[in-house]
């Protein structure tokens, strides 16, 4: 993990994140906290890392999302040089999503 970032501050706010309880409350958070940009730069890039995982090329992941090649060339890297962060999320997502299809 980058040492840079481990700083109060982003411990408070990583505190606040974790208090959120639901969806609705992450829209009033982060619509205070954020710009809509900022907001939707980030889901973009989530969106991205799926797309990656699921390996799809660059050229339909660029259609679909509308993300540059420099941001999915961005986090690729991530999803290859990173800390894991994509995938420990990916698979918690997918391992939801199973359980609830099985219901």
């Amino acid at each position: 993990m980058n040492q840079k970032i481990h700083t109060e501050s982003v411990d408070f706010l990583f505190d606040a994140i974790l208090s959120l309880k639901d969806r609705d409350e992450c829209y009033t958070f982060f619509e205070d906290v954020c710009t809509i940009n900022e907001i939707l730069s980030l889901s973009q890039r989530f969106e991205v890392a799926s797309m990656l995982r699921q390996g799809r090329t660059y050229l339909d992941i660029a259609e679909k999302t509308g993300a540059s090649t420099a941001t999915i060339s961005r986090v690729n890297r991530s999803l290859n040089y990173g800390n894991d962060g994509y995938d420990m999320v990916l698979e918690r997502i997918n391992a939801k999503k199973d359980s609830d299809n099985q219901q």
